[in-house]
C-alpha cells in the first residue's frame, strides 16, 4: 500500500510534465504561421506539385496569371497558382480559354484581369501552409477593388473535397475531371 502512494505522485508530475512539453511542442508546431507572410512569386518548381505539375511556369505567369507563395524566414512553405477569369473554367483547357480571354479584355480597359480568382493548384511543405495560404489570399481578393470572387478547379479527390470544405468553401459544381469549391 505504501509503494502505491510513492507511485501516485510521480506519475502526476509525469503526466504533468508531458503535458507542458506537448504544450510546448504544439505552440512551436505552429509558431511560424504567425510570422509568414504572402509573396508574389516569378516562379515555382512545378515538379513539388502535386496536382498539376505539367504545367510549366511559363503557363502559370502568362496573361495575367500569378503564383503566391508564404514566405517564412527566406523559405516559402506553401504554393498557389492563380487565373484571373470572367468565368468558371470546367477544366484546365477552359481555365487557359477563359484567363487568355480575361487578359485580352483588360488590355482594351483597365488593365484589370478578370473578377474571378481561380485558384488551380495549391500545396505545401510544411503543417499549416496550405490553410494558412488560403486565409491570406482571401483577405487579399477581398481588398481588391476588381476581384469578387475566389473559386477553385479542384481535382476529383477526397483530399481535395476535404481540404477546402475543412478550410470553409462551398462546393459549387462537379464536372467531368475536375470540380468547383467557392470561398466566401
Amino acid at each position: 500500500m505504501k509503494n502505491i502512494n510513492l507511485i501516485k505522485p510521480k506519475i502526476k508530475a509525469t503526466i504533468k510534465k508531458n503535458k507542458e512539453i506537448f504544450k510546448n511542442e504544439l505552440t512551436n508546431f505552429f509558431h511560424w504561421v504567425k510570422g509568414a507572410e504572402l509573396v508574389d512569386l516569378k516562379e515555382c518548381d512545378a515538379s513539388e506539385d502535386p496536382i498539376r505539375p505539367e504545367l510549366d511556369n511559363n503557363f502559370r505567369t502568362s496573361h495575367g496569371r500569378k503564383i503566391f507563395g508564404v514566405k517564412y524566414k527566406d523559405q516559402i512553405h506553401a504554393v498557389m497558382c492563380f487565373a484571373f477569369t470572367n468565368k468558371i473554367p470546367k477544366s484546365v483547357d477552359d481555365l487557359d480559354k477563359l484567363s487568355q480571354d480575361a487578359f485580352l479584355q483588360s488590355t482594351l480597359r483597365d488593365q484589370r484581369v478578370g473578377q474571378i480568382a481561380i485558384a488551380y493548384t495549391v500545396w505545401s511543405k510544411k503543417k499549416g501552409g496550405g490553410k494558412l495560404i488560403v486565409k491570406e489570399v482571401f483577405k487579399m481578393i477581398k481588398k481588391s477593388n476588381h476581384l469578387n470572387r475566389l473559386v477553385t478547379l479542384s481535382p476529383l479527390t477526397d483530399m481535395a473535397t476535404k481540404f477546402h470544405l475543412r478550410n470553409g468553401a462551398k462546393l459549387l459544381s462537379v464536372n467531368e475531371t475536375t470540380q468547383n469549391f467557392e470561398y466566401k
